[in-house]
């Protein structure tokens, strides 16, 4: 049986808290693997570990951190193939929907590849009598990110790729369902150059998210899931101090105007439904329709 512990320091670590989960493949209800769930302990340990790497890679030049992102986008490149078929099996998606699902975080480290020019300050000369002004982005330092079931390769990617060319270290916790492919990530920005400690990924349950949002080290928490639980984690990352930005309950709605064409209307608004795996956040779960006949 395969076993997945952390990522932490640039190498693999085995759990020690003697709790673990079942990572299923969906498609058979197999367990495929075991994955070691943190103790508020390990997760303490990923912070000291980060801590310690993050004021050397703030004080990379920007260019330089850029070019991490950029090896990091071609490695992606030669192993989308490998990646997808390890997103396929512990989630379920089809193919071709987990090369999307890995796109769509590959568009976001693009984005970030441009951050020496997003960095950019501001200068006001002659804003008032011998004054000017100016304006400095800083890294904050330690930050984490909480990700879902429902898009393990996205979702990282989201979180990890602009925190990261900013300066930060980074923690990220992944969903315990579906672990491999963030695992992956990880190793794959090691490769890139990233130095050992400003990614580390620790996997877990509710005790490490909660040792997450109480540490006073970690000064910012991004997550995406369920509006409940993006409540509890803005309420008790607030709380601590730290900044929190929740993404919770997203829904795509699609609205029917009353001079739609209805034959080309339904076709798209049913594949919304069918078409795309369970537990995704994308599907069409409302549409709205003046005319009654209307049925997709």
């Amino acid at each position: 049986m395969r076993e997945i512990g952390h990522f932490i320091g640039g190498k693999h670590v085995k759990g020690t808290s003697g709790r673990t989960g079942d990572v299923f493949q969906p498609m058979t209800g197999d367990i495929i693997a075991k994955v070691a769930l943190a103790s508020k302990a390990e997760l303490r340990g990923a912070v000291e570990n980060a801590k310690a790497a993050q004021p050397g890679w703030a004080a990379t030049n920007p260019q330089r951190r850029a070019r991490v992102l950029f090896k990091f986008l071609e490695l992606i490149a030669k192993e989308t193939d490998s990646l997808a078929d390890t997103l396929a099996r512990e989630h379920g998606k089809t193919i071709a929907d987990a090369k999307g699902d890995i796109q769509r975080g590959v568009e976001v480290v693009e984005f970030a590849c441009g951050i020496p020019h997003l960095l950019k300050g501001e200068f006001s000369d002659g804003a008032g009598p011998s004054i000017d002004i100016y304006s400095m982005r800083q890294p904050l330092g330690l930050v984490a990110g909480i990700t879902p079931f429902n898009f393990p390769a996205m979702i990282p990617m989201w979180k990890f790729a602009p925190a990261i060319a900013c300066g930060n270290a980074f923690i990220l916790k992944p969903s315990e369902r579906d672990p491999g492919v963030p695992m992956r990530l990880a190793e794959l920005m090691l490769e890139a150059g990233l130095p050992a400690g400003i990614l580390n990924v620790v996997n877990g349950d509710k005790e490490a998210v909660d040792a997450i949002l109480d540490d006073p080290d970690i000064r910012a928490v991004g997550f995406v899931g369920s509006t409940p639980i993006a409540e509890y984690i803005y309420t008790r990352g607030t709380a601590s101090g730290k900044r929190v930005q929740c993404f919770g309950g997203a829904k795509n709605h699609m609205i029917v105007m009353p001079d739609a064409d209805m034959g080309a209307t339904a076709p798209p608004a049913s594949a919304a439904w069918r078409f795309r795996s369970p537990c995704r956040s994308a599907r069409k779960p409302r549409t709205g329709s003046s005319r009654n006949s209307f049925h997709a």
